[in-house]
């Protein structure tokens, strides 16, 4: 016979799922977050305006191919451990308010399983499409309105390695960011009892604050994206599409000025 949870260890299981998720957002993009800040206050008291200052991702960190690979790698590995984290997390289930979620594996959890790959595709192409054109236009703004700094998105030498590691270090973008952001976010304040829009909002704001380095365009670009995509996710509960289509996002902006003449762009 079925037990009814008693007052106190409600609470105490609340506690510990807000203790749990500000040491998951500590560890990931809160941290990124804050960071971001902190860099946008440098950036703008900087006798340079914001438009003409550069922001580079995707950096080097030798000179030697080899150990520079190695470095890349690491850093790729490594960055997508958070996402990891949150998933072995949600896998144990914090809240029994609903039949049997404490018990599901993480991943599936959140449907970021193999199970449904031409949907998943179609839809995180729908998506990538949809959103990377607003994308560059809100870009395009910001730099027009002296807002946003010109963002150099690949960095790195011309190696046999180089479309690679960019390609990796894009999933790892939409690993991190869709599962933290959207999935375990998403099911941990759910739990905690806030509303859809609440909850899609938080996660918005917490997407634009940590791009908040590159200037005001992309933090109103990815504030948009956010709202998108945790809507997607409250209406579906499936992550996959999502990490495809940030996957294919970041592909197309990390490869894409080695294909064709970014100058239009700055």
């Amino acid at each position: 016979m079925a037990t009814t949870p008693s007052p106190a260890s409600v609470d105490t299981g609340r506690r510990r799922v807000r203790a749990e998720v500000w040491i998951v957002l500590g560890l990931s993009l809160g941290q990124s977050a804050v960071y971001a800040i902190l860099r946008l206050v440098d950036r703008l008291t900087e006798a340079v305006p914001l438009a003409e200052q550069t922001a580079a991702l995707n950096t080097s960190d030798s000179p030697k191919p080899w150990l520079d690979l190695l470095y890349q790698l690491a850093g790729i590995g490594f960055g997508v451990l958070p996402a990891v984290l949150a998933l072995y997390l949600l896998a144990g289930g914090l809240s029994q308010d609903r039949a049997g979620a404490g018990h599901w594996p993480g991943p599936r959890r959140i449907g970021l399983t193999l199970g449904r790959p031409l949907r998943d595709l179609g839809w995180g192409a729908a998506l990538a499409g949809g959103i990377g054109l607003p994308g560059i236009a809100f870009y395009l703004l910001g730099r027009q309105l002296g807002l946003t700094v010109h963002v150099s998105t690949a960095s790195l030498g011309q190696y046999w390695w180089t479309v690679p590691v960019l390609i990796l270090a894009a999933a790892q973008n939409g690993v991190i960011e869709e599962v933290v952001a959207v999935g375990y976010l998403g099911e941990r304040l759910t739990e905690l009892g806030w509303r859809p829009w609440a909850w899609i909002a938080g996660s918005a704001l917490l997407r634009g604050s940590y791009h908040l380095y590159q200037g005001f365009g992309p933090f109103l670009g990815n504030v948009a994206m956010g709202v998108v995509f945790a809507w997607f996710y409250q209406r579906r509960r499936r992550v996959m599409p999502l990490v495809v289509a940030h996957t294919l996002i970041d592909v197309v902006a990390f490869i894409g000025p080695s294909l064709v003449d970014p100058s239009w762009l700055t």
